[in-house]
Protein backbone atom coordinates (compact mmCIF):
# COMPACT_ATOMS: atom_id res chain seq x y z
CA UNK A 1 0.00 0.00 0.00
CA UNK A 2 1.64 3.72 -0.73
CA UNK A 3 0.06 6.17 0.28
CA UNK A 4 1.46 10.11 -0.12
CA UNK A 5 0.22 14.01 -0.68
CA UNK A 6 0.77 16.62 -2.48
CA UNK A 7 0.64 20.12 -1.78
CA UNK A 8 -1.39 22.47 -4.13
CA UNK A 9 0.07 25.99 -5.06
CA UNK A 10 -0.52 28.97 -3.08
CA UNK A 11 -3.17 30.24 -4.48
CA UNK A 12 -5.64 27.03 -3.80
CA UNK A 13 -4.00 26.56 -0.46
CA UNK A 14 -6.92 28.26 1.19
CA UNK A 15 -9.06 26.24 -0.87
CA UNK A 16 -7.50 22.59 -0.98
CA UNK A 17 -6.22 21.00 2.06
CA UNK A 18 -4.07 18.97 -0.52
CA UNK A 19 -3.93 16.15 -3.11
CA UNK A 20 -3.45 12.60 -1.90
CA UNK A 21 -2.52 9.29 -3.64
CA UNK A 22 -3.63 5.80 -2.86
CA UNK A 23 -2.08 3.06 -4.89
CA UNK A 24 -2.05 -1.16 -4.20
CA UNK A 25 -0.84 -3.59 -5.92
CA UNK A 26 -3.18 -7.15 -5.25
CA UNK A 27 -0.94 -9.89 -4.00
CA UNK A 28 -1.77 -13.78 -5.29
CA UNK A 29 -3.42 -14.00 -2.29
CA UNK A 30 -5.44 -11.47 -2.58
CA UNK A 31 -8.51 -11.63 -4.78
CA UNK A 32 -9.92 -8.06 -4.17
CA UNK A 33 -9.79 -4.85 -2.31
CA UNK A 34 -12.48 -3.41 -0.82
CA UNK A 35 -12.12 0.70 0.00
CA UNK A 36 -13.81 2.14 2.85
CA UNK A 37 -14.56 6.18 2.67
CA UNK A 38 -15.65 7.34 6.07
CA UNK A 39 -17.92 10.55 7.08
CA UNK A 40 -16.10 13.69 6.72
CA UNK A 41 -16.50 16.94 6.91
CA UNK A 42 -14.51 17.98 3.65
CA UNK A 43 -15.83 17.41 -0.12
CA UNK A 44 -13.40 15.11 -2.62
CA UNK A 45 -12.99 14.97 -5.59
CA UNK A 46 -11.30 11.36 -6.69
CA UNK A 47 -10.28 10.01 -9.65
CA UNK A 48 -9.61 6.28 -10.27
CA UNK A 49 -6.84 6.23 -13.13
CA UNK A 50 -5.81 2.64 -12.32
CA UNK A 51 -8.62 0.02 -12.53
CA UNK A 52 -12.59 0.66 -11.73
CA UNK A 53 -14.38 -0.23 -8.05
CA UNK A 54 -17.92 -1.11 -7.49
CA UNK A 55 -20.09 0.11 -4.73
CA UNK A 56 -20.95 -2.16 -2.40
CA UNK A 57 -24.47 -1.11 -0.60
CA UNK A 58 -26.97 -3.52 1.42
CA UNK A 59 -29.58 -3.07 -0.71
CA UNK A 60 -28.67 -4.32 -4.14
CA UNK A 61 -25.33 -5.56 -3.44
CA UNK A 62 -22.85 -3.91 -6.26
CA UNK A 63 -23.51 -0.50 -8.01
CA UNK A 64 -21.12 1.65 -10.11
CA UNK A 65 -18.73 3.47 -8.32
CA UNK A 66 -16.78 5.75 -10.76
CA UNK A 67 -14.01 8.68 -10.36
CA UNK A 68 -16.75 11.87 -8.87
CA UNK A 69 -17.33 14.39 -6.25
CA UNK A 70 -18.04 13.16 -3.05
CA UNK A 71 -19.09 16.46 -0.56
CA UNK A 72 -18.94 16.55 2.67
CA UNK A 73 -21.07 13.89 4.32
CA UNK A 74 -22.07 12.16 7.71
CA UNK A 75 -22.22 8.69 5.92
CA UNK A 76 -19.74 6.03 5.27
CA UNK A 77 -19.32 3.98 1.86
CA UNK A 78 -17.94 0.99 0.68
CA UNK A 79 -16.21 0.13 -2.73
CA UNK A 80 -14.39 -3.05 -4.27
CA UNK A 81 -11.86 -3.75 -6.88
CA UNK A 82 -10.43 -7.29 -7.87
CA UNK A 83 -7.36 -5.53 -9.76
CA UNK A 84 -4.49 -3.16 -8.29
CA UNK A 85 -5.58 -0.15 -8.57
CA UNK A 86 -4.62 3.98 -8.23
CA UNK A 87 -6.62 6.73 -6.77
CA UNK A 88 -6.01 10.17 -7.11
CA UNK A 89 -7.87 12.76 -5.30
CA UNK A 90 -8.41 16.32 -3.40
CA UNK A 91 -9.24 17.27 -0.09
CA UNK A 92 -11.56 20.19 -0.30
CA UNK A 93 -12.88 22.52 2.64
CA UNK A 94 -15.92 22.83 2.30
CA UNK A 95 -16.84 26.57 2.37
CA UNK A 96 -14.34 26.42 -1.42
CA UNK A 97 -18.12 24.82 -2.60
CA UNK A 98 -19.73 27.85 -3.51
CA UNK A 99 -16.61 29.58 -4.97
CA UNK A 100 -15.89 26.66 -7.20
CA UNK A 101 -18.91 25.06 -7.70
CA UNK A 102 -21.52 28.05 -7.95
CA UNK A 103 -23.51 25.93 -5.09
CA UNK A 104 -23.88 26.64 -1.87
CA UNK A 105 -22.66 24.11 0.74
CA UNK A 106 -25.82 23.49 2.67
CA UNK A 107 -27.71 22.26 -0.54
CA UNK A 108 -24.53 19.04 -1.29
CA UNK A 109 -24.33 17.44 1.99
CA UNK A 110 -24.13 13.69 1.92
CA UNK A 111 -24.45 13.90 -2.51
CA UNK A 112 -22.18 12.26 -4.90
CA UNK A 113 -21.85 12.74 -8.44
CA UNK A 114 -19.45 11.60 -11.17
CA UNK A 115 -17.78 14.29 -12.86
CA UNK A 116 -19.89 13.87 -16.39
CA UNK A 117 -23.14 14.43 -14.44
CA UNK A 118 -21.89 17.29 -12.15
CA UNK A 119 -20.15 19.21 -14.43
CA UNK A 120 -20.73 17.73 -17.95
CA UNK A 121 -18.27 18.44 -20.30
CA UNK A 122 -15.72 20.21 -18.65
CA UNK A 123 -15.74 17.04 -15.89
CA UNK A 124 -15.63 14.89 -19.22
CA UNK A 125 -12.53 16.64 -19.94
CA UNK A 126 -10.70 16.72 -17.08
CA UNK A 127 -11.20 12.86 -15.69
CA UNK A 128 -9.96 11.75 -19.37
CA UNK A 129 -6.99 14.49 -18.61
CA UNK A 130 -6.28 13.51 -15.44
CA UNK A 131 -6.71 9.92 -16.11
CA UNK A 132 -4.08 10.30 -19.10
CA UNK A 133 -1.53 12.22 -17.21
CA UNK A 134 2.16 10.67 -16.75
CA UNK A 135 2.16 10.97 -12.82
CA UNK A 136 0.47 12.10 -10.09
CA UNK A 137 2.15 15.45 -10.46
CA UNK A 138 1.10 16.26 -13.36
CA UNK A 139 -2.77 15.66 -12.00
CA UNK A 140 -2.15 17.84 -9.86
CA UNK A 141 -1.11 20.37 -12.01
CA UNK A 142 -4.03 19.44 -14.34
CA UNK A 143 -6.10 19.64 -11.34
CA UNK A 144 -4.90 23.27 -9.99
CA UNK A 145 -4.88 24.57 -12.85
CA UNK A 146 -8.94 23.53 -13.57
CA UNK A 147 -9.43 24.63 -9.64
CA UNK A 148 -7.91 27.65 -10.09
CA UNK A 149 -9.58 29.41 -13.02
CA UNK A 150 -13.28 28.27 -11.53
CA UNK A 151 -11.70 30.25 -8.16
CA UNK A 152 -11.08 33.13 -9.90
CA UNK A 153 -14.60 33.19 -11.87
CA UNK A 154 -16.21 34.05 -8.05
CA UNK A 155 -15.15 35.65 -4.91
CA UNK A 156 -15.75 34.10 -1.24
CA UNK A 157 -18.24 35.88 -0.01
CA UNK A 158 -18.11 35.39 3.86
CA UNK A 159 -14.79 35.10 4.28
CA UNK A 160 -15.35 34.56 8.49
CA UNK A 161 -16.93 31.59 7.67
CA UNK A 162 -13.83 30.38 5.87
CA UNK A 163 -11.79 31.47 8.57
CA UNK A 164 -14.22 29.86 11.13
CA UNK A 165 -14.69 26.54 9.76
CA UNK A 166 -10.50 26.56 9.41
CA UNK A 167 -10.62 27.21 13.02
CA UNK A 168 -12.79 23.98 14.17
CA UNK A 169 -10.99 22.07 12.17
CA UNK A 170 -7.21 22.88 12.59
CA UNK A 171 -6.91 24.64 16.16
CA UNK A 172 -9.11 22.52 17.81
CA UNK A 173 -10.20 24.73 21.21
CA UNK A 174 -13.78 25.36 20.61
CA UNK A 175 -16.24 22.99 22.44
CA UNK A 176 -19.43 24.11 21.98
CA UNK A 177 -21.34 26.05 19.40
CA UNK A 178 -22.04 28.90 21.97
CA UNK A 179 -18.15 29.64 22.34
CA UNK A 180 -17.50 29.53 18.45
CA UNK A 181 -20.81 31.84 18.03
CA UNK A 182 -19.04 33.79 20.65
CA UNK A 183 -15.65 34.32 18.84
CA UNK A 184 -16.81 35.57 15.63
CA UNK A 185 -19.73 38.20 17.31
CA UNK A 186 -22.37 36.64 16.37
CA UNK A 187 -25.79 35.41 17.92
CA UNK A 188 -25.76 31.44 18.36
CA UNK A 189 -28.69 31.58 16.22
CA UNK A 190 -27.06 33.73 13.49
CA UNK A 191 -23.76 31.86 13.91
CA UNK A 192 -25.51 28.27 13.35
CA UNK A 193 -27.20 29.42 9.75
CA UNK A 194 -24.43 30.74 8.21
CA UNK A 195 -22.15 27.62 9.48
CA UNK A 196 -24.92 25.63 7.88
CA UNK A 197 -24.41 27.52 4.50
CA UNK A 198 -20.70 26.96 4.26
CA UNK A 199 -19.57 23.84 5.96
CA UNK A 200 -22.62 22.24 4.78
CA UNK A 201 -23.87 21.45 8.29
CA UNK A 202 -24.91 22.69 11.70
CA UNK A 203 -21.54 23.34 13.83
CA UNK A 204 -22.54 20.88 15.90
CA UNK A 205 -23.02 18.32 13.39
CA UNK A 206 -20.05 19.36 11.96
CA UNK A 207 -17.76 19.62 15.47
CA UNK A 208 -18.59 15.61 15.79
CA UNK A 209 -17.16 14.81 12.36
CA UNK A 210 -14.13 17.13 12.94
CA UNK A 211 -13.19 15.33 16.12
CA UNK A 212 -14.29 11.74 14.27
CA UNK A 213 -11.48 12.70 12.24
CA UNK A 214 -9.03 13.83 15.13
CA UNK A 215 -10.02 10.28 16.58
CA UNK A 216 -9.14 8.90 13.28
CA UNK A 217 -5.60 9.90 12.65
CA UNK A 218 -4.70 8.44 15.92
CA UNK A 219 -4.78 5.16 14.22
CA UNK A 220 -1.52 3.10 14.49
CA UNK A 221 -0.75 5.08 17.58
CA UNK A 222 0.17 3.42 21.43
CA UNK A 223 -2.37 5.05 22.96
CA UNK A 224 -5.43 3.30 24.03
CA UNK A 225 -8.64 3.86 23.44
CA UNK A 226 -9.51 6.02 26.46
CA UNK A 227 -6.81 8.23 26.11
CA UNK A 228 -7.55 8.87 22.16
CA UNK A 229 -11.41 10.31 23.45
CA UNK A 230 -9.94 12.39 26.21
CA UNK A 231 -7.53 13.79 23.82
CA UNK A 232 -10.25 14.40 21.24
CA UNK A 233 -12.74 16.02 23.29
CA UNK A 234 -15.14 13.20 23.73
CA UNK A 235 -16.94 13.62 27.19
CA UNK A 236 -17.17 10.11 28.10
CA UNK A 237 -16.63 6.82 26.55
CA UNK A 238 -19.65 6.18 25.00
CA UNK A 239 -20.33 9.03 23.07
CA UNK A 240 -16.66 7.90 21.46
CA UNK A 241 -18.30 4.66 20.73
CA UNK A 242 -21.37 6.39 19.51
CA UNK A 243 -19.87 8.96 16.84
CA UNK A 244 -17.37 6.14 15.31
CA UNK A 245 -19.67 3.24 14.87
CA UNK A 246 -22.41 5.95 13.58
CA UNK A 247 -19.39 7.47 10.92
CA UNK A 248 -17.23 4.67 10.24
CA UNK A 249 -19.65 1.35 10.40
CA UNK A 250 -17.19 -0.32 13.00
CA UNK A 251 -16.93 -0.20 16.78
CA UNK A 252 -14.10 1.66 17.91
CA UNK A 253 -12.08 -1.58 19.11
CA UNK A 254 -12.58 -3.08 16.11
CA UNK A 255 -11.05 0.26 13.99
CA UNK A 256 -8.36 0.38 15.82
CA UNK A 257 -7.58 -3.00 15.83
CA UNK A 258 -5.75 -2.42 12.60
CA UNK A 259 -8.28 -5.37 10.93
CA UNK A 260 -10.67 -2.77 9.35
CA UNK A 261 -10.94 -1.69 5.77
CA UNK A 262 -9.29 1.10 4.81
CA UNK A 263 -7.21 1.91 7.51
CA UNK A 264 -3.92 1.79 6.09
CA UNK A 265 -3.56 4.42 4.77
CA UNK A 266 -5.39 6.99 7.14
CA UNK A 267 -3.83 10.76 6.79
CA UNK A 268 -1.55 11.61 9.95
Amino acid sequence: MRYFTIQPPAELKPYVRFYWVLEHELGPDQSSYIYRSVADGCTEMVFHYRSAFDELTDKSGQNAGPSGIQFQTTQYRRFITTESFGIFGAYIYPFAVPCLFNIPSSQTSNLAFDFDTFLNRPGRELEERIMLAADNYKRAEILSAFLTARLRQNVLKEERMAVAIRDVIHNKKYRTVAQLADAYNLSARQFDRKFNEYAGFAPKTYMRLVRLQDALRQYNTNKSLTQIALECGYYDQSHFIHDVKEFTGYHPGFYFSGKAEGTEYREI
